[in-house]
């Protein structure tokens, strides 16, 4: 039997790991950071427990390598779904669809999401993995078609921007409705409240500017 080449083995190696991030984003969903070992997320993936330990060099590196995955794996799902938007335009709808895409995870996914940015403000903090990187180039591509004209520093500025708006849905004992969080997202931006996937007809209560006026804050 002849050995196998190196694409074949490199695909392998993706398959592998793919699964593994799987199992560990559909565990940790289940069950929590702590009730979930490695062991169970090499059985989840059908792979040797040893495979985890070679890929990823602790579980809160695999737990957030697998969430950024899933991250970019929606985004780029909403991005690219139909219709396309093209033409003059098509960079406000594509900034909406990826707020939408966002806030949607928090909201449906709100173990993972919460275990996630519990994991990032811990020493380990924010950890630049491949999966990270390829959530950040289609971030930054989006502020790009959007109109930026600093693209790196916009990217930063919509991380920040949705990640304190999940940690704003997530907030134990004080969350905020995610669409009262989008309406101030799209506010933020200028964006029409028609734009991605809106959850109703109007945004809600208006945006904290409009209250700031009524109340003669602002």
């Amino acid at each position: 039997m002849s050995p196998r080449n190196a694409s074949v083995n490199e695909e392998l190696r993706r398959r592998s790991q793919a699964r593994l991030l799987e199992a560990t984003v559909e565990l940790v969903g289940e069950r929590g950071y702590e009730a979930t070992t490695l062991a169970d997320i090499a059985d989840r993936a059908g792979a040797a427990r040893g495979l985890v330990s070679y890929y990823f060099p602790g579980k809160r590196q695999l737990l957030q390598t697998a969430v950024h995955r899933l991250i970019h794996t929606e985004l780029a799902h909403g991005l690219e779904r139909e219709p396309r938007p093209e033409g003059e335009g098509s960079g406000r709808e594509l900034l909406a669809r990826a707020i939408d895409v966002v806030l949607g995870l928090a909201r449906d996914r709100p173990r993972l999401m919460r275990t996630h940015m519990a994991g990032i403000l811990t020493a380990e903090g924010f950890i630049q993995c491949p999966e990270q990187q390829r959530l950040a180039g289609l971030l930054r591509d989006t502020v790009e078609r959007f109109g930026s004209q600093d693209p790196e520093t916009d990217y930063r500025l919509l991380r920040a921007l949705l990640m304190g708006a999940v940690v704003a849905v997530l907030l134990p004992g004080a969350p905020m409705p995610p669409e009262r969080l989008r309406a101030e997202l799209f506010h933020r931006y200028g964006l029409d409240w028609e734009l991605g996937v809106p959850p109703g007809e109007k945004p809600p209560g208006g945006t904290l500017e409009t209250d700031q006026r009524v109340s003669g804050q602002g």
